[in-house]
Formats: structure tokens, sequence, C-alpha cells
């Protein structure tokens, strides 16, 4: 006999938790699936065990940077030991995600689930009919489509790495390179990053990521752009990794791939087809209430819906949008104002609002006031030789179009943009405001 719910989750990342949990608060019968551990990407496999990680390479860097400055020793990375702190953190998470599952009244099922129909799934050999089925499975490496591919490993496997090989060598130019690289190299590792592009981190402002590059080289990085990888090939001890630039073959040697080449939604073990969900691209066809267009049972959130950028405040404010939705009909759509991007190399890069292209494309009229600064005092008390900033304000309005910073503290900085662009505060406004000093905050009135 089928099991039947009012709301089916597919996924147990941060997306299903916000949604399954107001539903099941709502009174509602709440089933989630998952075919990995719970608790998802975010805080299994991406965002916080990296930054555990990343935390012990910024202790080195800061050390190396305040050398001749006060500091000594030589400190170093030991990698075991970091990967069993980080360990501390996600070991526990599966089983306290289920706990409070099952405290709640949510049904827990394991292992891969797959449409039968529009809406109904199987999963551990049993049929559930969802009166509302919603898709959070996450994202999954795109293929990158080379000869010897099945020799490379993803980011989720390079977290879970026990011993950091010598030689590393990461296939992309965006955030996973830059992070990774960046905490690889500050670990000891010879690390290279082959890029397609004339440029990494394509997200972000052009100049400020002009502004970075040095530091990354400064770190050992060996930063190759205008690079396409062709094949790569197991050696007696490790890999080749054949590339092209400019016309010329070039090869390069490691002891271990990584992809860092983007990602998509995770949705091919869904069968789609067989629940007339419409997708087109390896995308699901979502309208404004991300809501299956095809099919009126079905809706995603988060990196599976990619409707907004994939990151993990997107997917908790999907799966609030989704919950409302399901329990009071189509009301609700995503508001991806202000959402801000940071990419934790070492320093940070982050960006919220528009870039100076896209403002153009779109008409704005606008001032910029931008400025390459490592003589501030927030960049000469860390001996950071990287800090800068550009703000594009409505000339009109005085509203924060954009705001895109580089240097300590970016990542927290930029919310305060964020927030401004979100809630329609003015530049005027930011200016006037009396931050605690000296911050990385009390540096916004000088960018304005």
């Amino acid at each position: 006999m089928p099991e039947t719910y009012d709301l089916i989750v597919i996924g147990a990342g941060t997306a299903a938790r916000v949604a399954a949990m107001r539903v099941r608060k709502a009174g509602k019968s709440v089933a989630v699936i998952d075919c990995r551990p719970y608790g998802g990407t975010c805080a299994l496999r991406g965002c916080d065990p990296k930054k555990m990680l990343r935390h012990g390479a910024a202790v080195i860097d800061d050390a190396r940077r305040m050398r001749g400055n006060g500091v000594v020793g030589d400190d170093r990375i030991d990698w075991r030991e970091l990967m069993a702190f980080k360990r501390t953190f996600t070991d526990p998470v599966p089983g306290k995600q289920e706990q409070s599952y099952h405290d709640a009244g949510v049904k827990t099922y394991h292992g891969p689930a797959y449409f039968t129909g529009a809406n109904t799934l199987v999963v551990e050999g049993k049929t559930l009919v969802g009166r509302h089925i919603l898709i959070t499975s996450g994202a999954a490496p795109v293929p990158l489509g080379l000869p010897g591919e099945g020799h490379v490993i993803d980011n989720e496997a390079f977290l879970t790495l026990e011993d950091l090989p010598r030689r590393i060598i990461l296939v992309g130019g965006g955030y996973i390179a830059a992070e990774f690289s960046t905490i690889a190299a500050n670990a000891g590792a010879e690390v290279t990053i082959l890029q397609r592009g004339p440029r990494m981190l394509t997200g972000f402002d052009p100049d400020l990521v002009g502004w970075l590059m040095p530091r990354l080289r400064d770190a050992g990085i060996n930063v190759q752009l205008d690079t396409a990888v062709e094949a790569i090939d197991k050696t007696g001890d490790g890999f080749s990794v054949r590339a092209s630039t400019g016309g010329e073959s070039k090869s390069f040697a490691a002891d271990l791939v990584v992809h860092a080449g983007g990602r998509r939604p995770a949705l091919e073990a869904l069968d789609l087809d067989a629940a007339g969900i419409a997708h087109e691209h390896g995308r699901l066809k979502l309208n404004e209430h991300l809501q299956s267009v095809s099919n009126p049972a079905v809706y995603a959130a988060g990196d599976a819906a990619q409707m907004g950028p994939p990151l993990t405040p997107v997917s908790s404010h999907d799966g609030k949008v989704v919950a409302g939705n399901v329990l009071e009909g189509n009301h609700l759509r995503p508001d991806y104002r202000g959402v801000p991007s940071v990419a934790f190399t070492l320093p940070p890069i982050a960006s919220v609002g528009l870039g100076e292209a896209e403002a153009r494309e779109r008409g704005v009229r606008f001032r910029v006031n931008s400025s390459f600064v490592p003589g501030w005092y927030t960049a000469r008390q860390a001996a950071e030789p990287v800090y800068g900033f550009k703000v594009l304000v409505d000339e009109g309005d005085d509203s924060i179009v954009g705001a895109h910073l580089v240097g300590p503290h970016a990542e927290g900085v930029i919310n305060l943009f964020a927030l401004a662009i979100r809630h329609g505060l003015t530049a005027g406004d930011l200016k006037s405001t009396m931050f605690a000093y000296p911050t990385g905050a009390s540096d916004v009135g000088s960018m304005l």
C-alpha cells in the first residue's frame, strides 16, 4: 500500500530542512528522502567544512605576512589534524539532523528516489505519494568531457582527503579553484590552476580580481590562464594533464587532479519525464513561484532550482517560499535582491548588486567610487598588501547599485551593502552611520 504525504522532499540540505520543518509545524505530513547522509552540501560537503580548512590556511597566511613585523616561528599545517578538526563539525551533523526530523514527526527515507508518476516516487522499494513534491537534490559537477576524466576527483572528495598530495592541479577557475588552491598552497602543496578563459572568478569585478591575482601567485599558486585542458593521463606515480594555450601544447605533472569547472543541478537520477516535469539543458522549467510549469504538484528549491545564485542563504530563502506556497497556495515569489557573494580566498573577495557592465546595460545612471587602498589602516595593521573597493551609487536617488570589495574583512563588510540594497538604504544613510572603530565596517563611509 503506498504511503501518502502532504509534502515529500527529495534531498536533505538547507532548502529541504527549512521547507520540511515549516510545513510539518503547520500540522501537515512530511517525508524527507536522501541517498546520502542527512545535512546536505553546505554542512557536510561544501561551505562549512571548506571554511574550517580555510581557517587553518588563514592562520598560516597571517603568520607569513606578519613575519618581520613581530611574529616569529615556522608555523605549518598538519593536514590530518586539520581534517580531524573538520570532522568534529561534520561527523555529528547527519545524526542530529535526522533526530530532529524524527522529533518533529517527519518521516525519513534513505536511498535514491525516482519518479514513477506525476506525484509518485519509489524509494527503498516503497511507493510514496505526495500531494506536493519538492526537489532539493542539490548540484553535481558539470562533466568535463575529456579523455581521462575518470581520474579527476571533485571538490567533495577533496574535503575528505586523509593526506594532502604534493602536486595538485585544479581544472577550472571559479570559486572552487580559487578557494581550494588557497587552502592547499598554504598547507604546503604545489598548486596549479588551469583556467580556459582569460581570467579567474568571472562572477566578480574584473578590476578587483586583477588586484587579487598577485596574492594567489605570491602564495605559490601557479595560475595558467587561457589554458584549455585536453586530456588527463595516468602515469606511474601520478597524472599528466595535457593542455593547450595559444596554440602551444603543454603538459603538467600532478599527484591529484581536482574538478573545479562548475556544477549543475543534480537531476539525472530522478526520471523527471516519468512525472511530466519539464526540463531543458539540465535545468528545470519553473514558474515565478518555484513550481514546475508542467506538473503543479512539483516545486524545486536551492541548487536544484537554480533560480537564484547557488548560495546557502538562497536555498533557505527558496525553502521558505515553497513552504508558504504549499501551505497557502501560490502567493510567494523569491526575492534575490541584495544577495552577497564571497570567494573565501586570502584575502577574500566579495560582491553584491550590479557590476559596472550590467548596470550600464540596464541603463542605470550611476557614479563609481573605486580605489586600491593597501595603505589604509585596515590593511596595514594586518600587513595585507591587497585592499580595494568599487561602489556604484545611483545618481538619482543615492541608492546603492552595487558594491565590490577585496581585502581584510570583505566577507563581513559586504553584508552592510547587501542590507542597504535589500532595504533601500542610501549612500547617505551609510555615511551617516557611526560604526565601531577601528573595524572593517568603519571604512564604509570612505568607500562612498
